[in-house]
């Protein structure tokens, strides 16, 4: 199948053969929108493992600009994403802090949908681990923008879908996922 494969830098190849050997499964399968899919993406089990967190913040690194100051988005899908970039950030000097976006506002404590390291200003990065109609990604840079930070880059590891990308661009937010349906040898949207 590989031969069939569109051709990327060798980052972007190695997160995509990760995710082809742990992150897709194939058969029958409904999706959260109600159509069927002959494939289907669980891709936390690329950004919950520690071969796939090096491999995907390769490729995120590569995208995000010098001058962002934070990443995250909607829990439970952006947290392990946000996190293991912003660790391996550190590693290499660069400093990221991550939040998560609650799916509800919390009431006592810190109050509020948003949870970590998040502050007012910062310039920040969206993510999530898949999207396919880029409704969630566009919460959270509602959510995001109401606290008074400014979403400049949108990334996932994989974009399923393709409709973020005109979402984004509505919203004056530079997307660029990791990965593409395309490039794993599917078509957006099937």
């Amino acid at each position: 199948m590989s031969h069939d494969l569109p051709l990327l830098d060798s980052a972007r190849a190695a997160l995509r053969d990760h995710v082809l050997r742990y992150s897709v499964k194939t058969g029958s399968f409904t999706l959260k929108s109600g159509a069927t899919s002959a494939w289907f993406l669980d891709t936390k089990q690329t950004a919950c493992r520690s071969d796939g967190v090096l491999l995907m913040a390769e490729v995120a690194l590569s995208l995000i600009p010098a001058d962002v100051d934070a990443i995250g988005g909607l829990t439970m899908g952006a947290d392990p994403v946000a996190y293991g970039i912003a660790a391996v950030a550190a590693t290499r000097g660069r400093q990221l802090r991550s939040f998560s976006i609650r799916k509800e506002a919390k009431d006592h404590g810190v109050v509020g949908r948003v949870a970590g390291a998040l502050q007012v200003g910062d310039r920040v990065v969206i993510t999530e681990d898949t999207v396919t109609r880029g409704t969630s990604i566009m919460e959270a840079v509602e959510v995001v923008r109401e606290f008074g930070a400014v979403p400049v880059l949108i990334t996932v590891i994989v974009d399923r879908g393709g409709t973020c990308a005109a979402m984004a661009a509505d919203a004056g937010i530079a997307f660029a996922p990791m990965l593409t349906a395309e490039d794993l040898g599917y078509g957006f949207g099937t």
